[in-house]
C-alpha cells in the first residue's frame, strides 16, 4: 500500500493528503460508473414469471366485471307502481328504486313514530335522491300539501259555538256573559271590566269603542245585547287618586 502511495504521489505530484483521497474517491468513481450496466444486465437476465402474472391480472379483470355487473343489476329501471312511504315495506322501497340503506333509513324513520304527511316530506330523510323523488312522485299515495287549520284562540269561542246571549247591563255584567259575546275572550272581557272600573261605570255603549283591542265588529256585536240602564249613575271617582 506504501508503495502505491509512493507511485501516486510520484505519477500526480500528490501530497500525502490528496493520495490519501483520492485513494477513497476512486473505489466510488469505479462503482458509480458500473453500477447501472451491472443493473440492467442482471434484470434483463432474470426469468420473468409471465404465467403467474397473466392469472392476477385476469383475476383482478373478473372481479371487475363482476362488480359491474352487479351494479347495474342494482341500477335497472325500478318496477313503479303506487306506494304509501308510510307503509311500504322494504322490499317494496327497493323495488321502487330506493337504494337500501335508503330504504332502511325510511323503516327507522317509521319505527320512531315519524309519518309522512305529504309527498314533499320524503325529501327530508338523509340522501333521499331529487331526481328519483321527481321519478316516484306520481306514485306516491299522499297529498301534495296538507290542509292548513287556522290557529284559533282558545278564549274565543266560535259564533257556531256560542249559546243563545240574553240581553244584560253592560254595568253589570261579569267576565261570563261578556264572554258569551262572539270576538270576545277571557283578555278582552277582564280590559273592559277594568277600564268601567276606572270610568266609574259606563254612561254610553259608545265607551266601548275606547277599550283597547276591541274592533269595531266585536263593538256592534256587543250593542247587539248590552245595554246601559236609563237611570245608571256613575261612580264619583276622585281626580287626584285616579291613576
Amino acid at each position: 500500500m506504501n508503495r502505491l502511495k509512493a507511485l501516486i504521489r510520484a505519477f500526480f505530484g500528490f501530497s500525502r493528503t490528496e493520495t490519501r483521497a483520492f485513494l477513497i474517491l476512486l473505489p466510488l468513481l469505479l462503482i458509480s460508473v458500473f453500477i447501472m450496466p451491472t443493473y440492467r444486465w442482471w434484470f434483463t437476465n432474470q426469468k420473468q414469471n409471465y404465467a403467474t402474472e397473466s392469472k392476477t391480472l385476469d383475476s383482478l379483470i373478473a372481479q371487475w366485471q363482476w362488480k359491474e355487473s352487479k351494479d347495474s343489476i342494482l341500477h335497472t329501471s325500478p318496477a313503479l307502481f303506487p306506494f304509501n312511504p308510510n307503509m311500504a315495506s322494504i322490499t317494496e322501497l327497493i323495488q321502487l328504486g330506493f337504494a337500501p340503506n335508503l330504504a332502511n333509513r325510511i323503516d327507522n324513520y317509521r319505527n320512531k313514530q315519524g309519518r309522512f304527511k305529504t309527498k314533499s316530506d320524503l325529501l327530508k330523510i338523509y340522501g333521499m335522491d331529487t331526481a328519483l323523488y321527481q321519478q316516484l312522485v306520481p306514485y306516491i299515495t299522499l297529498p301534495v300539501t296538507q290542509a292548513k287549520t287556522l290557529n284559533e284562540n282558545p278564549s274565543v269561542k266560535k259564533e257556531s259555538d256560542k249559546v243563545k246571549v240574553t240581553p244584560f247591563d253592560v254595568n253589570e255584567a261579569d267576565t261570563s256573559q261578556l264572554i258569551a259575546i262572539y270576538g270576545i275572550g277571557t283578555k278582552l272581557s277582564q280590559r273592559i271590566i277594568k277600564y268601567r272600573n276606572q270610568l266609574g261605570g259606563f254612561v254610553s255603549i259608545s265607551q266601548l269603542q275606547d277599550v283597547y283591542g276591541l274592533d269595531s265588529t266585536v263593538i256592534n256585536e256587543l250593542t247587539k245585547h248590552a245595554f246601559v240602564s236609563d237611570d245608571f249613575k256613575p261612580i264619583q271617582i276622585s281626580v287626584n287618586a285616579y291613576r
